[in-house]
């Protein structure tokens, strides 16, 4: 009876030396007793790749994966719009600033304007106390006199140019209100007018439509003590435009 190879007694597959590869098995059968197994391996992805497949139904998706884009992403509607609504004291404080800074200059031109034409007004009677009795030419002089000094052309003069500087401060005031949402008052308070659904300033057009909507805010001013207990602090006109007041950052 033969047990083999005398140094081998347990039929052991023999070692390779140190830095050799181990034999290969024989083509095309079943790797030899004691022949180590090897099972394939799938290549690995680097780390935070994105994951190929379908993420879990139901679930959120794994490490990874590519994100949806969430709501409120830059770019969507109503976006960037501050929080909170601008107090009536700070309303009446930026309208109190834009009339200093734009209404000052014509009102008191007016005013010179009005003290011309009051004054003339008391010297545009004819004095005839001078003449003699049956003077006609004296008489006539007088009345002359009195109708050239109750047409003040300095009078005119003034009010002329406050109607322009009027007219162009107002404009300059809807330019800067539309394309931004500030006046100089709105400005200096800290608050700006914005479109309520998008948060965007609402463009000169609207701007001039939401100024003529204030005659309605000025029967017996509740319009503009509206906003002391509306939700949203709107005057009469800014429900009508769609427009809020609102505090900026």
């Amino acid at each position: 009876m033969s047990f083999g190879d005398p140094n081998n007694p347990y039929g052991q597959q023999p070692q390779a030396p140190y830095g050799q590869q181990p034999p290969v098995p024989p083509q095309g059968g079943q790797p030899g007793y004691g022949y180590p197994q090897q099972a394939p391996q799938a290549p690995q992805q680097p780390y935070g790749y994105p994951q190929q497949g379908v993420p879990p139904q139901g679930g959120q998706p794994g490490y990874g994966y590519p994100q949806q884009a969430a709501y409120g992403q830059p770019g969507m509607p109503g976006m960037g719009m501050p929080q909170g609504y601008a107090s009536w004291g700070a309303r009446v404080g930026a309208y109190l600033i834009d009339y200093l800074i734009v209404g000052l200059i014509p009102t008191i031109l007016y005013i010179i304007g009005m003290a011309m034409t009051a004054s003339s007004a008391t010297s545009s009677i004819p004095d005839t106390s001078s003449c003699p009795p049956g003077d006609v030419q004296c008489i006539s002089d007088a009345y002359n006199k009195a109708s050239e000094a109750s047409t003040p052309v300095g009078a005119f003069v003034m009010v002329a140019i406050a109607a322009l500087i009027g007219l162009a401060a107002g404009i300059f005031v809807l330019v800067k209100e539309g394309s931004t949402g500030q006046t100089p008052g709105k400005k200096a308070m800290n608050i700006r007018l914005v479109k309520e659904t998008t948060g965007q300033p609402i463009g000169f057009g609207m701007a001039f439509v939401r100024k003529l909507c204030h005659i309605l805010d000025g029967f017996c001013c509740l319009g503009y003590l509206w906003p002391l207990w509306d939700e949203k602090s709107q005057t009469f006109a800014d429900k009508i435009v769609g427009t809020v007041v609102v505090k900026s950052q």
